[in-house]
Parts: structure tokens; sequence; C-alpha cells
């Protein structure tokens, strides 16, 4: 039974509980549902993002950072919906981080095009993030699902502001973004490591 719909619950606030059924693995896709077509044109807007931030002249076009704002804000938007009309996925469960992944990506490297941020910093985030990538679909191949840690929840929206802000031209709290969201990504990684390790030879030892 899905637990009752509160205030705290719809807006994203009270995340207790295990994950809704259909999100998990061996669950059809569903795709075609409010909040994964919220993630379609997430995802369609993270090119035209990056055509219109490279193209400017020193990265802090305003058209750019609203883009930037409207992607990354909007994550909020499809987990509303998902949760006010109960179109819980699988496709969802996948593409949601996916897009966010991508659009923290972008935002990385125009601030490497540009120089608006360390690059040795950049270069940690954007290994994390394809790090975090191949390695939950090596783990989903191993029939384990590396569920969110609060490290990682938590870490998302300074990771995520790091660029906005430094596109902004908001450099000192571009800076402390960066580095806060970089070691919490780093704390979070190593406990997904950890835990899917653990799994994985749970499952094996019990083959």
């Amino acid at each position: 039974m899905s637990p009752r719909i509160t205030k705290r619950r719809l807006t994203g606030i009270d995340r207790s509980g295990p994950p809704p059924e259909a999100t998990r693995s061996g669950h059809p896709l569903n795709p075609w549902t409010i909040p994964n077509a919220i993630d379609y044109l997430r995802l369609a807007a993270i090119p035209v993002f990056l055509i219109v931030a490279l193209s400017s002249e020193d990265g802090h076009d305003a058209m750019a950072v609203v883009l930037f704002a409207v992607i990354g804000w909007s994550d909020y938007l499809d987990g509303f919906a998902a949760r006010l009309t109960g179109q819980y996925s699988r496709l969802g469960a996948l593409l949601d981080p996916l897009v966010d992944r991508l659009l923290i990506v972008s935002g990385m490297l125009v601030c490497w095009h540009f120089n608006l941020l360390p690059r040795w910093a950049i270069a940690i985030v954007i290994a994390r993030e394809l790090f975090m990538l191949i390695a939950s679909r090596y783990a989903l191949s191993r029939g384990v699902e590396l569920v969110i840690n609060w490290p990682g929840r938590v870490g998302v929206a300074p990771i995520a502001g790091a660029p906005f802000f430094a596109m902004a031209g908001v450099h000192w709290l571009a800076l402390i973004m960066l580095y806060v969201g970089m070691a919490l990504g780093i704390v979070s990684a190593v406990l997904y490591v950890r835990r899917g390790l653990r799994e994985i030879r749970a499952r094996g030892a019990g083959c």
C-alpha cells in the first residue's frame, strides 16, 4: 500500500518508507507518464543550454543561466508530479538521476571552457559523476540497485549550484558550493561502493 499523501510527502520533505513498487528493478519501464514527459523536456533542453552557453563571449550569458536554473529546478517538478498523480515508473527512476548528472556535467563543461571554476575541481566532479553512472549500471547488471544515501541527496544542490552561480558571476558562492558539493559527492560515492560491494558479495554467497 502506498504511503498516505501528506503535504510533507507531496513536497518531497518526507521521504520515509521504501521506494514505490513501480520504480523497482524488474518492473515495466512505463515511459508514458507525466513525470517522464517532464524529464524528456529537461533532457532535450540540455543541448540547448550548451549551445547558448558556449556561444557566449565569457560564459556569463543570462539566457544560459536561466535555462540551467529551469532545467535544474524542474527536477522538483517531476517528483511533485509523480507524488501528486501516483505515476511512478521504472524509467522515471532511471531517467531522473541521469538527467541530473548530464546537467551537472554540462554546467561544469561550460565552466571549464571559460575557466569560471578551478579546473582540477571540475575534473574531480565530472569524474565522480561519470564513475557513478558506470557504477550504477554495473550494479544493475549484477542485480543490485544503489539506493541514494544522504550525502548524495544533500550534495546535489550545491554541486548543481556551483556552475549556476559561476555563470551568474557570483564567484565566491560558486566556490563554496563547489567544494561542499564535491566533498559530499566523494563521501556518497565511497558509501555507494561499500554498500554495492557488500550486496554483490552477499548475492554471490547466496548462490
